[in-house]
Formats: C-alpha cells, sequence, structure tokens
C-alpha cells in the first residue's frame, strides 16, 4: 500500500494549515494500515524547484540551493515532531530524482505526448525574471472572482493561462506582467481526456468534492506547459535544450514524480533497490494520494496522465516506460481548507499558525487530535483558539485523560498491579463488548479516510469508560474488594482498548499510556532523522525514516495481563488555561476586528 504525501514547498516554515491536508491525515491513515497489518510505504518530501524558491531566496540574501537547505531540515524537523510516520521523506534536488524526472520525460517525448510550442510568457519588467503562472493574480474570465491565479481559479475551478486573466498583476511586486514570446515544451492533455474521463468514471469510492472536481477538469483539458524560463530546476534532456542555461523543467512536473523517485530512493536507502516495484507495478497494490484542495490538479489530472504516457496509453499508444506498467491513483484524499477566522492561512497576510511554534507550547497530540475530529475533511474549517481550548481540556484532558489517571491510580493504590475480574457484572461485559465492537467500526472508518468519524467513535468509548466508572463508584467498594477489583480490571481493558483505537491519532500519548499499563518498549514507532548524502554529489541532507515494523501496536483488542504492575500516573494532557480562546498564544494573538 503506497501513501502519497503531498510535498511541502520549501521557500519556509509549514504551517497547521498545510498539514492538516498533507500531513496529519496521511499518517493516521498510514498508522491505522501498518496496525491492521499492512505493508505501507509512505513517502514524500520538501519540493524545491521554481521562481517562488528564487524569489525568496533574493529577499533573505541566499542561494536557491541554501535557502532549500535551510527550509528542508526546518521542515524535516517539524514533520519529525508531529509524529509523521515516513518510510522515507526526502528532497527534490537530488540525483536521483532528476534521473527518474529526466527518464519518464523521456518516455513521455518519444511517444509523442510533449511538443514544443511558442507561447507567450510573463516576466517582470523590473528585473526580468519570468513569473510563474502561480505568481500572477487577476480577475477570473469566467467567473469575475478577484483573487484567481495565472493557472487556475479556486473559485470556480477552471483551467486558465495568465493572459485570461483581466487586470493581471504580480504577486511578487504588484506590477503588471510584461508578456513576452517564448518557446517552451507542452504536455498534450487533450490526448489523454479519453482516457482520463474513462479512469475518472471508475473512481466511485472517492470523496464527492474530489471527485466532481476531477470530472470538471477533464473536461477542459488543454495542453500545458512543462517548461519554463529559468536556472533552477530539473535540466531538460533534449537536445537544443539541456545546454539552455535558462531553461528547466517546470516545477509542478517535476514534483508529482517525486513520488516515484522518492520510492526508488527508499529502495536504495534500505538495501534493495527493486522493492519500490511491489507498490508500483504489482496490479493488486493500491495507492492513496494525500493532499489539500488546491492540489487536486496535479493529482487527479497530471499525474495520471504523466503515468499512463509513461504506460503508453493515451490517445497516441506508445510504449511502455522504463519504469514498467506504472499504477495509477487508487484514491485521492483531499481536504478542504482550514481557515483562521474565515480566512485562508497566509503568511504574507499574518494569518499564520506555524507548526514549530505550536508543537513547542502544546505538543503534537492536541493538534493532531484537533485536525483529526474537528478539521477540514469535507469542507473548509476555521480554526479558533476557543475551539482548540475546549477539545483539548473536554475531550483529551476531562475525557481521556482522565479515563486514564481513574483507572490506573485507583488500581495502583489498591492493588499495585493489574487485578483479577473476581466478581464479573453484566455491566462489565456490556462495556468490554462496546469497546471492542469498536475496532471495527473506526477500522471501517478509517479505511474510508474518514478520521472525523472514526476518532469520535474512539471518543464514544472512552466517555462509556467514564460513565461505566461512574455509575459503579469502585472507591465506594472497599467493603467488597472483589467487585471493585473486577471494576477496575474491565476499566483498565477498555483503557487498553481506547489507547489501541486512538493510537493513530495519538501516537505520542498513546506510548505513554501503554506504559502507564505496564507495558515496555515501543508501542507506536515515531520518525527518526538521519542524515545522508547523495550518491553522485555528496549533498548532504535530512531524511525521515522509522523503524515501523517493530512496534507493537496491532488492530485488536488485547486481554491485559493479571499481575502486571502498576504505578501512579502522571496526567496525560495539561489543561489550557480558559484565557487562551479569548487571546491566543504570545506568538499568534487573536486579532481585534476594531
Amino acid at each position: 500500500m503506497l501513501t502519497a504525501v503531498a510535498w511541502p514547498y520549501a521557500n519556509g516554515p509549514r504551517h497547521i494549515g498545510h498539514v492538516s491536508g498533507f500531513g496529519v491525515p496521511s499518517d493516521v491513515f498510514s498508522r491505522y494500515q501498518r496496525m491492521a497489518g499492512r505493508n505501507v510505504l509512505m513517502v514524500s518530501g520538501t519540493d524545491e524547484h521554481g521562481t517562488p524558491i528564487s524569489v525568496q531566496a533574493d529577499k533573505e540574501g541566499l542561494t536557491p540551493r541554501q535557502l532549500a537547505d535551510k527550509y528542508n531540515r526546518l521542515i524535516t524537523e517539524d514533520l519529525q515532531g508531529l509524529g509523521l510516520s515516513y518510510d522515507l521523506f526526502t528532497r527534490t534536488t537530488t540525483s536521483n530524482h532528476y534521473r527518474v524526472v529526466q527518464d519518464l520525460f523521456l518516455a513521455l517525448h518519444r511517444n509523442g505526448y510533449i511538443q514544443p510550442r511558442t507561447t507567450t510568457g510573463a516576466v517582470s519588467p523590473s528585473t526580468g525574471r519570468t513569473l510563474p503562472d502561480r505568481y500572477i493574480e487577476g480577475t477570473c474570465p469566467i467567473c469575475s472572482y478577484d483573487g484567481a491565479r495565472g493557472d487556475q481559479c479556486d473559485n470556480c475551478g477552471n483551467q486558465l493561462d495568465p493572459t485570461e486573466l483581466i487586470s493581471p498583476v504580480s504577486r511578487v511586486n504588484g506590477e503588471t506582467p510584461k508578456f513576452i514570446e517564448t518557446e517552451h515544451l507542452f504536455l498534450d492533455l487533450p490526448a489523454f481526456s479519453d482516457a482520463l474521463g474513462t479512469w475518472l468514471s471508475t473512481r466511485t469510492d472517492w470523496r464527492p468534492n474530489v471527485l466532481k472536481f476531477a470530472l470538471n477538469l477533464a473536461e477542459d483539458m488543454r495542453q500545458r506547459p512543462i517548461s519554463r524560463d529559468l536556472d533552477w530546476g530539473v535540466p531538460i534532456p533534449l537536445d537544443g535544450w539541456r545546454d539552455q542555461p535558462m531553461k528547466r523543467l517546470y516545477v509542478w512536473f517535476d514534483a508529482v514524480i517525486g513520488y516515484l523517485s522518492a520510492s526508488i530512493e527508499w529502495a536504495q536507502r534500505i538495501g534493495e533497490p527493486d522493492a519500490w516495484q511491489q507498490f508500483w507495478t504489482d496490479p493488486s497494490a493500491r495507492g492513496y494520494y494525500f493532499m489539500g484542495k488546491d492540489n487536486i490538479t496535479f493529482h487527479a489530472q497530471i499525474w495520471p496522465t504523466l503515468l499512463m504516457g509513461h504506460n503508453g496509453h493515451g490517445d497516441k499508444g506508445g510504449e511502455q516506460g522504463p519504469f514498467g506498467a506504472l499504477n495509477l491513483p487508487d484514491e485521492i484524499v483531499s481536504s478542504e481548507f482550514l481557515t483562521m477566522s474565515g480566512s485562508k492561512f497566509s503568511t504574507s497576510r499574518g494569518t499564520v499558525i506555524y507548526v514549530r511554534d505550536f508543537l513547542e507550547e502544546f505538543g503534537p497530540d492536541t493538534l493532531r487530535y484537533f485536525i483529526s475530529v474537528a478539521g477540514p475533511e469535507n469542507q473548509d474549517t476555521d480554526f479558533t483558539w476557543d475551539e482548540f481550548v475546549r477539545r483539548t481540556n473536554f475531550e483529551l484532558a476531562n475525557e481521556w485523560g482522565n479515563l486514564v489517571n481513574r483507572a490506573v491510580s485507583m488500581a495502583a493504590k489498591n492493588n499495585g498491579a493489574v487485578p483479577a475480574p473476581t466478581r464479573p457484572d453484566p455491566a462489565d461485559a456490556e462495556l468490554t463488548s462496546l469497546s471492542k465492537a469498536a475496532f471495527d467500526t473506526v477500522g471501517r472508518n478509517l479505511e474510508h479516510s474518514r478520521f472525523r468519524a472514526a476518532s469520535q467513535e474512539a471518543m464514544r468509548v472512552v466517555s462509556a469508560a467514564n460513565k461505566y466508572l461512574s455509575d459503579q463508584e469502585p472507591w465506594k467498594l472497599k467493603d467488597d474488594p472483589d467487585r471493585r477489583d473486577a471494576v477496575l480490571h474491565t476499566a483498565l481493558q477498555v483503557v487498553s482498548d481506547a489507547n489501541t483505537l486512538l493510537t493513530p491519532f495519538l501516537p505520542h500519548s498513546a506510548q505513554k499510556v501503554h506504559e502507564l499499563l505496564g507495558g515496555s518498549g515501543t508501542w507506536a514507532a515515531q520518525p527518526e532523522i538521519h542524515e545522508v548524502s547523495d550518491s553522485d554529489t555528496g549533498n548532504a541532507y535530512p531524511v525521515l525514516m522509522g523503524e515501523y515494523a517493530a512496534e507493537q501496536a496491532r488492530w485488536e483488542s488485547r486481554a491485559v495481563e493479571v499481575g502486571t504492575p502498576l504505578a501512579k500516573p502522571t496526567p496525560l494532557f495539561a489543561k489550557l488555561d480558559s484565557a487562551l480562546g479569548e487571546t491566543g498564544p504570545a506568538w499568534a494573538p487573536i486579532r481585534s476586528e476594531a
């Protein structure tokens, strides 16, 4: 099973809006699949080419490579801190990536799906630098939305050309771009209209918003440029192009190929160079792609057509490329936008909460939980500090943390170990039956990336266990130790079950609960940063990898073992000051409307 995670762009630190789309959902999904016994390959990396990198490098007084190095490391560290269990998180500036991109490009070119064309390109009048389509904004000629980009309108979803925009301006400096004649290579998307439409018609189990958007794209297929006039990117491996210092493959073209190149790099790094094929060329392997909704175009339209063209399956046919018959995506799991006070997260507009700041103050699991239970799964969702405080205090601290503390502390105080269920009652069996049944319900929801429903069902078990303890009142059963022990044994069993159900969402605290219940060793494995070097260039860079197969977490109810020693627990989650909901933290204060 391939989990292909959208590549965060390395022109700055990532904010919580980013990881709500590509990060946390993909990790919850992958952790569950591993616990369910499936072989998972979760790959991604930092996207490091294109004009935006060059523009930001100029602002910071760095070269594009220095800027990419800086933010590649920062993003890698943040994603490790969040606990995203990548088998490989790498980058697009590796010699391996260049080779894979160029090989796939040449396969498309040989099959006739790439042709040169004279076109109009946008440049900055003041600098002479090429402006990428996404760096030009104006009014959409179709729906009149003010803020459409030069490649598409996020309001109506239509593909656009910068020259079509009404009153176009550069996002870099606000000036009106100059349009000049230039030659570029184009991907012949119309040659895939029939094949893509036919394939999309079989995707009946996709999220409705994704499928509708993708089908609309298939109805308006235009040739799309895959090269740009810039010097920061993958060189074009064609005579007459490779020696031109200001011609490179467009960043959107090379970035999506990163899923394949990262898989190949992973196989090389584990010493099994052909291992990637089991996730890409085995027809029974399934591939799930995770991203925010602004990436649907590239994953539901562009990437499938690149794969079809490599395989020789477009209208022009062709020969299979060097990587074999590559699998198309099985599902595009796209989230909507996480907003803040109704606005899309934007560094330039000051509506931003950086992942690093959040982790330093609140830790990873509170953010993972909020995104899972209240995130933008099917519609745009507004992040508010008030809602974050409420979810953390009432659900994580009062419900889950309190259940763990009550059950473990009472058993530790009265027995010093997991007690035996010496005098059971029908209420005990009712609760344990509920918790065991939840494995099927939560599991089905996670199989279909319904994270909100899955997390809510797991918390329903927690609420039922808290009610059970309140009803049974084991603290009043000093004169009936047999019944008290049965109640505490039942509570500990359900704590164990709930901890397993919550592990994909809360892997850091799940490890702690595992230890509070007397467990040892790794329950939920975490990603590790490895310092590696490029095999061709010797350039050093960090990657995320992990020993996930060795973790103990399995998607099943495990009987708590009578006699396992228990100690007094420490709180699982600290309650937040309610004032935080009104003010926000000092590094992301709530701005007054006045």
